[in-house]
């Protein structure tokens, strides 16, 4: 029983931890102000690190169509532009003009971002320690469960309304 107990501590010890690494993550917002992850706690969040050049960019209606089919269940899907992989357009306000009348994007979305090596947000650094998950390209999606902790992650390939994706964020939501 001590070793049930023992074990049983520590894991809630690795949850909590796990938690409160995500803690206090923010962004800068592509709309001006700050994307703070702790403000979605309690709901799960699909993050993804995009580019507007990309050839993976026709995901971006994908991840609106989930943001509009589980949103009002409280799924937030957050689009992390990142020029890491050289397919990113000059500037935030400029992604954000593509997005909007390429795809009709209107999910939340931060401003360009570093999401590898050492200038990589800390977000992506915390991921890549919690789960040796480093996005190799575009279009990498993570799954945030409702505690911050991370549910799965997927690379460019998986599309976002693909059925691997769905039944992960179906159970999550209210």
């Amino acid at each position: 029983m001590t070793r049930w107990v023992s074990g049983a501590i520590g894991a809630i010890g690795f949850l909590l931890t796990t938690a409160a690494a995500q803690a206090g993550f923010t962004f800068s917002s592509i709309d001006g102000g700050r994307i703070d992850l702790d403000s979605f706690r309690g709901q799960p969040v699909l993050v993804v690190n995009t580019a507007s050049l990309c050839g993976f960019a026709p995901q971006f209606t994908e991840l609106q169509e989930l943001q509009d089919r589980y949103g009002p269940r409280g799924l937030v899907v957050l689009a992390v532009p990142s020029d890491d992989f050289r397919q990113e357009l000059g500037s935030a306000q400029e992604v954000k003009e593509y997005c909007a009348m390429q795809f009709d994007v209107s999910l939340p979305m931060t401003d360009i971002t570093h999401v590898t090596g050492p200038e990589a947000h800390p977000f992506y650094l915390w991921l890549r320690d919690e789960t040796g998950f480093t996005p190799r390209w575009n279009f990498n999606k993570v799954l945030i469960g409702p505690n911050g902790e991370v549910q799965a992650t997927w690379g460019s390939t998986t599309k976002p309304t693909s059925p691997s994706i769905v039944s992960k964020i179906e159970p999550l939501l209210n």
